[in-house]
């Protein structure tokens, strides 16, 4: 039998635990209250004292300054302070990354210009650059460019102009390009991943060239006179990426587009890119009003075939040969 001091310590301890099942949930009862009751007081204060919906607050500028701070926090945390309108500062790692991705998006996308753009600051390295800003500064012209940094644009071209020059010129021939690709030279992209603002520049005048090479020898805006084009500014100028196309992309084209660009036009376009005078420094905005062909001379440029004559005579024959296959089928 159990003593009475056992019994007295076994119901003292019953009604501690009972006190505490108690306790416990009427103290958080009370502590959710005080909360939700205590803000409901305090909402009801202000709402007395007019502090609610205070109409002296610029929701619009507060808005505002938090991006500013979001964006100060961002560029913070960048390897240096931006050094031009647009520049976007990237660590090594980064910069490989972007590398992988715009290489493996650019090979299997090649119709997304936005790839192309990516993998071409990608592999701009400082070096060829470099390269590029001493072969400018050796000529006339291509100091001219560094010192003034012109921006093509329709604004600065004259579209009108162009479209009123003879047939024979320079501008007028790239007008009518322009009209028949439907491009215009207001959709060049920014640079944006070149830390040397010089460099950034004569990135950007290279991009914004792209088009005049096109219009100069007759070569339209799809795979195979992309490729063309790549080639030859990769022999003329040595873009890694250009380099990287010519030899990469054909590998992605049909039997025969790849027939056509090793048979013709990859030979065209490093032969004449080897010999011909370095691109980068024909101030093209310059040269609108001389004769495209006293232009070609100059340049020591001769065009290859019409790549889209070519297109439509290969066309006209596989369909005359599908037709012949069918009927003896």
């Amino acid at each position: 039998m159990l003593g009475r001091s056992t019994l007295g310590s076994t119901a003292v301890w019953s009604v501690r635990c009972q006190r505490r099942r108690i306790f416990l949930p009427a103290a958080a009862i009370y502590s959710l209250g005080s909360l939700m009751f205590g803000k409901e007081a305090r909402l009801a204060d202000a709402m007395e004292r007019g502090d609610l919906h205070n109409k002296n607050i610029d929701y619009a500028k507060e808005a505002e300054e938090r991006t500013e701070s979001r964006i100060r926090a961002l560029a913070n945390s960048r390897p240096m302070e931006p050094r031009y309108e647009g520049h976007v500062p990237l660590y090594r790692y980064e910069k490989l990354l972007l590398f992988a991705i715009s290489g493996w998006n650019s090979f299997f996308h090649p119709e997304d210009g936005y790839n192309i753009v990516q993998l071409g600051e990608a592999t701009a390295l400082p070096v060829f650059l470099e390269n590029l800003k001493q072969t400018m500064l050796s000529d006339p012209s291509g100091r001219r460019i560094l010192k003034e940094q012109p921006n093509i644009t329709t604004d600065i071209l004259h579209m009108d102009k162009l479209a009123k020059l003879p047939h024979n010129t320079f501008g007028y021939v790239y007008y009518q390009w322009l009209k028949r690709e439907n491009v215009s030279p207001d959709t060049r992209a920014p640079v944006k991943f070149i830390d040397d603002p010089m460099h950034a520049y004569i990135f950007k005048r290279y991009r914004q060239c792209h088009d005049f090479y096109h219009a100069l020898n007759n070569l339209p805006i799809i795979i195979e006179g992309e490729v063309t084009i790549k080639a030859l500014e990769g022999a003329n100028l040595g873009v890694p990426m250009a380099i990287l196309g010519g030899i990469l992309a054909p590998l992605r084209l049909k039997k025969a587009q790849r027939e056509r660009l090793y048979n013709t036009y990859l030979p065209w376009a490093i032969r004449t890119g080897l010999s011909c005078k370095p691109l980068i420094n024909v101030y093209w905005e310059k040269m609108l009003e001389k004769d495209v062909d006293a232009l070609r001379k100059e340049l020591q440029i001769t065009p290859p075939p019409d790549l889209r004559a070519m297109r439509k005579k290969s066309g006209a024959l596989k369909r005359e040969l599908d037709s012949k296959y069918n009927t003896h089928a």
